[in-house]
């Protein structure tokens, strides 16, 4: 029933093929509640945030900030000043490395992170050791291919500043144990910032619980919209930050000379913000509440399992990540190779039988190197996927094998 309220399913593609999304890694699809609650802000309340005194200005503010609100409510912040709306998870990070990054780090200064980030939280901080010779250090796989933490806490020192690691890896499904991360860094003073892009769509994610400074994550992997994201951080933390962009909204005051800024969230916030996407993240998150958090992840570890299971029935196929079946929690994803046939090449023929799966890197160019490939195949699902698309993509998996075997026999 829940696959009626996502009407981009509902297509056939190619010739006649139904389609079959197994890409939300990427990015995941929206209910008609989301894309509803975004047309009727535009077509009803549609005005500038903050600073209009009429009407529809007053509506638009009070669905925006009611949006800041969800988040918190999601993610169970210390209070809601703390949760800064961004493009995605990708400015989040750069947020963090160009403000706090900036003004807190400096030569010799340390970053530890792990060899399977997604750029986004490896680029920035090359930056930043480039400009001001920050080094970074990087915790390697253990044999489950999942983080190597007693390996990470070994490279945690007195001049270790931020610990930065993702929460679930997009390329191999591994959960970060964040309770053994923070509270090695917790022994130096670290901070710790976790990109959270694969876990607050799929599970529940309590950063009080989680004991975490700084947490990411995207709108459009979570039902949501794309141009829109969050920054949670510690209220304290993001009051003795310097902004980052300047500009409207994030003022006080304006003199010819010199301006004073407004506190947390707007300090952040220059500009006029993704009203509309904001108020689209909103909807995602009363949408995924009402299923309940707890739900997905049980539907989707069920899932995930499955998926690894069917994948592991094909022969020729090597997968990356842990094997649940042997007791470690692994994302509703799996990346995989063939060793007869490219990945791109799969991927393509797969499209073909109308399934839909991603094909690279996935952002993740070191790992690839690290596992000796240059790239693999991925498919990733969420609360709309059925055990039956996974039966699909087996065999249109082992047709297309076959095919490439009977080619060079």
């Amino acid at each position: 029933a829940l696959r009626t309220d996502f009407p981009i399913l509902h297509q056939t593609v190619w010739d006649d093929r139904p389609l079959v999304y197994l890409d939300s890694a990427a990015t995941s699809q929206k209910p008609t509640a989301v894309i509803d609650a975004m047309r009727d802000h535009m077509q009803k309340d549609n005005a500038n945030v903050h600073r209009g005194a009429h009407l529809l200005s007053v509506r638009s503010t009070e669905s925006y900030e009611g949006a800041r609100d969800k988040v918190s409510s999601l993610i169970n912040a210390f209070r809601r000043e703390e949760v800064v709306f961004t493009r995605g998870a990708t400015e989040a990070i750069n947020l963090v490395a160009q403000s706090w990054g900036r003004a807190e780090l400096g030569d010799g200064d340390e970053v530890v992170l792990s060899v399977m980030e997604h750029h986004a939280n490896l680029v920035p901080w090359q930056q930043l050791a480039a400009e001001k010779g920050v080094v970074l250090k990087f915790a390697q796989l253990n044999a489950s291919e999942c983080l190597d933490v007693p390996h990470l806490v070994s490279l945690i020192t007195p001049r270790t500043k931020l610990v930065s690691v993702v929460h679930v890896s997009n390329t191999l499904g591994c959960h970060t144990p964040v309770a053994e991360v923070v509270a090695a860094a917790k022994q130096v003073g670290a901070l710790v910032l976790l990109d959270a892009c694969q876990s607050v769509p799929h599970m529940p994610v309590d950063v009080q619980a989680l004991g975490v400074d700084f947490l990411v994550a995207s709108g459009h992997k979570m039902c949501g919209p794309t141009g829109i994201g969050f920054l949670w951080g510690r209220y304290s933390l993001l009051d003795a930050m310097p902004p980052w962009q300047s500009g409207g909204e994030m003022i006080r005051d304006v003199f010819f000379d010199h301006s004073t800024f407004s506190p947390p969230p707007a300090k952040f916030e220059a500009g006029t913000p993704a009203i509309t996407q904001a108020i689209g993240l909103g909807a995602a998150i009363d949408y995924l509440n009402e299923i309940g958090m707890h739900n997905i992840e049980a539907y989707e570890q069920q899932l995930g399992a499955y998926l690894y299971r069917r994948l592991k029935e094909v022969p020729g196929l090597r997968l990356y990540g842990p094997d649940p079946d042997d007791g470690i929690p692994r994302a509703a994803l799996c990346a995989f190779t063939s060793e007869s046939v490219h990945a791109a090449d799969l991927s393509a023929f797969l499209d073909q039988d109308g399934i839909a799966i991603r094909t690279g890197h996935h952002c993740t160019q070191p790992l690839h190197r690290l596992l000796g490939i240059a790239g693999s195949a991925r498919a990733s699902l969420y609360i709309y996927n059925t055990e039956a698309e996974v039966d699909a993509l087996v065999e249109s998996l082992r047709s297309t094998l076959d095919m490439f075997e009977g080619m060079d026999g």
